[in-house]
């Protein structure tokens, strides 16, 4: 029963347009924020001599750009995966899902499985952005792109995953909120907002940068390795981020309450 709910369901993406519209603006914003942060700091070594004047120090450079895609890029695996649930809602297709697949918890299963294989997808598209615009400017600008370094390429791994498990992210915030302008205005608001002020604010008070290591975007950023704006600012401040297991295992611990949720809160519920 599971992988025709799960062929059912990656059918479902494929005959929407969302999904590589979402993927397209992924790519352009990703490439754009790490070859656009590669060129600024690439400047800043010129004409400074020192990044670390202008910017982070020259080995946590690279890192930090094509760590990008998690830093700045998940909020779009996040709206794929609660426009997939929500898009069910808004268009009445649950009814029929449902007569072909009785088992609610089955389908909501197949549903985050292919989101997880979709957020994959967008972690590639991203990982290709981020590194290809950032190595292109660093190796412009005679800085060290750090490709040969086996470390860098576990980080793009890494950044594979961390998407893949945002769109699960999303999959579960969408069954929690199944109003899609709702579910849309609090994603958007809580990862270009209010998650970034808290990352910001926090960075300023050891007590308080415990506690920020835990936000969804620093436990993100935690999983893939790379440093990022929000942890290389000031020196000497805030807390050791989580390692990359404990960040990946808050992650997929988000992605499961926030889906079981979903499923007692709306799932479960009458849509006739």
């Amino acid at each position: 029963m599971f992988l025709p709910a799960f062929r059912a369901e990656v059918a479902k993406i494929l005959t929407t347009r969302i999904w590589w519209i979402l993927a397209i603006i992924l790519v352009v914003y990703i490439a754009f924020i790490s070859g656009g942060l590669g060129a600024l700091f690439g400047f800043l070594s010129r004409s400074g001599g020192e990044v670390a004047q202008g910017g982070p120090p020259m080995e946590i450079l690279a890192p930090m750009l094509y760590g990008s895609v998690s830093t700045f890029g998940y909020v779009f695996p996040v709206l794929l995966g609660a426009l997939a649930v929500t898009g069910e809602y808004r268009h009445q297709m649950l009814t029929p899902t449902f007569l072909a697949t009785p088992k609610r918890g089955l389908v909501l299963g197949a549903k985050s499985a292919a989101l997880l294989i979709f957020g994959a997808i967008f972690g590639v598209f991203g990982v290709i952005a981020s590194v290809g615009a950032g190595a292109g400017v660093l190796a412009l600008f005679g800085l060290d792109t750090q490709l040969d370094n086996s470390d860098t390429w576990a980080l793009i791994g890494r950044g594979v995953l961390a998407l893949a498990l945002w769109a699960v992210i999303g999959v579960g915030l969408g069954a929690l909120i199944p109003n899609q302008v709702a579910a849309i205005v609090v994603i958007l608001a809580f990862t270009q907002f209010v998650e970034p002020t808290l990352r910001a604010v926090v960075m300023f008070a050891d007590w308080a940068a415990s506690l920020g290591r835990f936000l969804p975007g620093a436990a993100s950023d935690a999983l893939v390795g790379a440093p990022s704006l929000f942890n290389t600012g000031a020196p000497g401040m805030g807390a050791e981020p989580l390692d990359w297991w404990q960040g990946g295992l808050l992650l997929a611990a988000l992605a499961l309450v926030l889906t079981v949720l979903g499923y007692f809160v709306s799932w479960k519920r009458d849509v006739t």
